[in-house]
């Protein structure tokens, strides 16, 4: 391997029961497995195995979860990355987890970060709002879809594939006009909150004071730290902050961190989290050339290692 190499951190949408059987047994991961205990109420390993799958999809648990299991698995792969100059950017929620493998902030501060995060979108969110998911369309009938819908777009992912916001019964006249138009898909998502809209500006200065209280340090040295706002790096940590809290009430441009990890030469992309759609995203993607793989590709922990060495 090339000494470049991208990890992306993964939002919400993939949790699964088995997301945390590769590194369940992990000493290096029990640290981040207790403090998500403290902070989620229940062992993580413990509550995605539960009956009812539901509970895996709310706000705060999702949210802790996907973060949860992106700091874990990090923690066990450590000891192998020190080779690489590393560039880390985070899907929505996964942009705090971000920040925790930059340094920035400490494990159990990203998932505090995360609770905390999860129930100011709920206290602003009006009831009966969410997200779709629209894809195979030309930019310019996704923004006449949304302008006609009163829904916005809440994250960039290409040209033609977008994730939209606003309240359900507009999603359903936005994904009913997309395809009509042709969309290749277009469905509403498991998400009960207009994550990255207008809908949730309210959570915005909170969220901030909230993170700036935790004194969050610069990315360390040899890493780049990729703002989902905007694609770009993150070098003052109080603007990073800014940024950080803006773009739960702002679209994210996915896109432009996929741009980043070219431009950074980043050969080798990894996801770590549960699922692998930003794997998927970047195979189809200007991310194409590049050697990219998802956690969930692998079977083992070994067969990850072995990619990573």
């Amino acid at each position: 391997m090339s000494n470049k190499l991208a990890i992306l951190c993964s939002g919400q949408g993939g949790q699964h029961p088995g997301m945390f059987d590769m590194i369940a047994h992990c000493p290096e991961a029990e640290a981040i497995f207790n403090d998500t205990k403290e902070i989620l109420g229940e062992d993580p390993r413990v509550f995605v195995k539960q009956e009812n799958t539901e509970n895996l999809f709310t706000n705060r648990s999702g949210q802790i979860l996907c973060c949860a299991l992106s700091l874990a698995l990090y923690a066990v792969l450590q000891k192998y990355l020190s080779k690489y100059r590393v560039l880390f950017a985070g899907y929505s929620v996964g942009e705090l987890s971000a920040w925790g493998l930059a340094g920035c902030l400490t494990p159990h501060q990203v998932l505090e970060l995360a609770a905390h995060r999860a129930e100011l979108m709920n206290a602003v969110s009006p009831a009966g709002a969410g997200l779709a998911g629209i894809a195979g369309l030309p930019r310019y009938l996704i923004e006449d879809i949304a302008n006609k819908t009163n829904v916005w777009i809440a994250i960039s992912n290409t040209e033609e594939a977008v994730v939209v916001g606003g309240m359900r019964e507009n999603l359903d006249l936005a994904v009913d006009l997309a395809l009509k138009a042709g969309a290749a898909t277009a469905r509403c998502l498991k998400v009960a909150v207009p994550s990255h809209t207008p809908l949730l500006e309210a959570a915005v200065a909170p969220l901030q004071q909230t993170l700036l209280a935790m004194h969050p340090a610069s990315p360390g040295a040899g890493v780049r730290l990729i703002s989902g706002l905007d694609g770009e790096p993150v070098f003052c940590i109080q603007e990073g902050a800014e940024r950080l809290a803006k773009q739960v009430g702002s679209m994210v441009r996915w896109d432009a961190c996929m741009q980043a990890c070219v431009e950074t030469g980043s050969q080798h992309v990894l996801e770590l989290g549960p699922g692998t759609a930003l794997a998927r995203m970047a195979h189809n993607s200007i991310l194409a050339g590049t050697n990219v793989r998802a956690m969930e590709d692998f079977h083992s922990l070994s067969g990850l290692l072995s990619w990573l060495k």
